[in-house]
Formats: C-alpha cells, sequence, structure tokens
C-alpha cells in the first residue's frame, strides 16, 4: 500500500467509524424513553435527583457505573432494601456504619422528609431502568466477604466443593447455590463472618441462636424448631424481629419479604439446610 492508499484508506475508515459511532448513538437515544421510563419521571423523581446532585452523592457512591467506589452502587438499592430501610437510613446514617468497625461512616446530611421521599423516589425510578444487567453484582464496601474466610462450616464447605458438579443432589450445595443466585442475593446483605454485621445481621452461629431465641419467651413467631425458624425468617421477616434499630422500624423487617414467592419450596427447603449448618 503506497502512501495516497494508505490515506485514503484513513480517509475512509475515519469517515466509516464516524458513521456506525453516530448510527449507534441515535440508536441509542431512540430507545431512551422505553428503557428508562421516562413516562414515570415525576415532579417527586426529579427533587430526588436535584437532592441527589445538591449533596454530591455521587461522590461516594455510584449509579449506572459512574461515580466513587467508597460506598455502595446504589442502582439497584430501591430494590435491594425498599422504601422503609432507605427512609430509616436516610434519617440517621450513623444507627448503620459505625466508624469504628467499618473505617466508613456516612455523614448526616439532614434531609426533610420531602427530600427523604424524593431521594427514594428517585432511587427507585433508577433500580426499575433497564440497564442490561450493570452492574452485574452489588458493590460490598465493608471487605468482609460473604463466605468469611473459617466461617463456613465443614458440611457447608463439603457442598460448596460438591456443587461444582452437575450431578450434585446435596440439598446444603444446592442451598448455598440458592443463598448466592437469589435475587436480591443474600450474600448482599448478611455476612457468614462472626460479629460481622452488614445491613442484616451475621447469619454465622443461626444454628446456636436460634435454639436460645425459640428458648426466649420474647419470641413472637411460629417457628418449633430451626428448620422452620430459618424458613419463617426468610419467607415472613417480620414474624419475629431481631434486636437492633438498624434491621427494623415501625415492627417491619428491612429484609424483602418477596422470597416467598421467588423461591420454590425445594430452594426453600435447601437453603434452610445450608444455613443449618452454621452452628
Amino acid at each position: 500500500m503506497n502512501k495516497r492508499q494508505a490515506r485514503y484508506f484513513a480517509i475512509g475508515s475515519t469517515l466509516l467509524a464516524t458513521l456506525v459511532f453516530l448510527g449507534l448513538t441515535i440508536d441509542s437515544h431512540r430507545q431512551f424513553p422505553k428503557l428508562t421510563n421516562a413516562q414515570n419521571i415525576t415532579p417527586e423523581v426529579t427533587l430526588g435527583k436535584n437532592v441527589w446532585h445538591k449533596n454530591n452523592c455521587i461522590n461516594c457512591h455510584t449509579i449506572f457505573g459512574e461515580g466513587a467506589y467508597y460506598a455502595p452502587d446504589l442502582t439497584k438499592i430501591a430494590q435491594q432494601r425498599g422504601a422503609p430501610y432507605l427512609r430509616a437510613f436516610l434519617k440517621d446514617p450513623s444507627k448503620f456504619y459505625d466508624e469504628q468497625r467499618h473505617r466508613r461512616l456516612m455523614p448526616q446530611q439532614d434531609l426533610s422528609d420531602a427530600d427523604i421521599d424524593g431521594l427514594i423516589a428517585f432511587l427507585d425510578w433508577v433500580s426499575k431502568v433497564d440497564n442490561q444487567d450493570w452492574p452485574p453484582r452489588p458493590i460490598m464496601v465493608t471487605g468482609l466477604g460473604a463466605a468469611g474466610g473459617n466461617a463456613a462450616s465443614p458440611a457447608a464447605a463439603a457442598g460448596s466443593a460438591a456443587a461444582a458438579t452437575a450431578s450434585d443432589k446435596n440439598p446444603v450445595a444446592l442451598g448455598e447455590r440458592v443463598f448466592r443466585s437469589a435475587a436480591p442475593a443474600c450474600t448482599a446483605c448478611h455476612s457468614l463472618t462472626p460479629g460481622a454485621d452488614m445491613a442484616g445481621p451475621s447469619l454465622a452461629g443461626i444454628a446456636t441462636r436460634t435454639q436460645e431465641t425459640l428458648a426466649s419467651p420474647n419470641y413472637k413467631g411460629s417457628a418449633t424448631d430451626l428448620a422452620t425458624y430459618i424458613r419463617e425468617s426468610i419467607t415472613h421477616p417480620s414474624a419475629h424481629l431481631v434486636a437492633g434499630a438498624m434491621y427494623s422500624a415501625n415492627g417491619v423487617s428491612f429484609m424483602p419479604n418477596t422470597y416467598q414467592k421467588d423461591l420454590t419450596p425445594e430452594q426453600l427447603a435447601h437453603l434452610a439446610a445450608y444455613l443449618a449448618t452454621f452452628k
């Protein structure tokens, strides 16, 4: 290829790339109203967006892959937590994160009730945007993995290894799969490390704690043994509330109450079998 041919090739390639870029840009803008549910942008959502920008939330948080990574990604937070949790958190973040334990503390923004409602509406709208499954998973900020090193019992560890086998029928191994793949994933809120409470309490030692809970006169649920208690906690999280202001508000648990319809009876049984191994 001589210099003249190379020049024509470069010019032609640039023009072609430009046309492709413009075409993709036009196609993206054509799809924006449908992908973003633009018809659902209410004045309250707009107020929430303004609150988000005014308080520089993006300096710590991320939505749609844009922002900082010091604090959790909030793209799907409204689906993972729900309005009661978000409202209580925004009113007093110090109840949820301890600077000594987590090495971070969300600043108190002193938001009005109207601003909080608007911000929740904005985050709810964001969570329903068709973002092509991005981000692919919640971003953890505590530095504590869900597995928690040696937190898993030998039975759970054996189940995890067996899970790699396509023919595996071990309920514990199947339960571990549910624990990590349910929507929202249990790992988004619960650690398996002793004392490492996140948005929800650590599940390390749940079997031992359950026996104490069932024997306590303060227990309000209807479970009679470990398996039924775990199932009740998953399907009816408000039946018995774990002590601690950060897990509930006004008698309602922050844990999603959708697992009863989202998980099959078999999946619930497997999940209970897996969690029962944490003594």
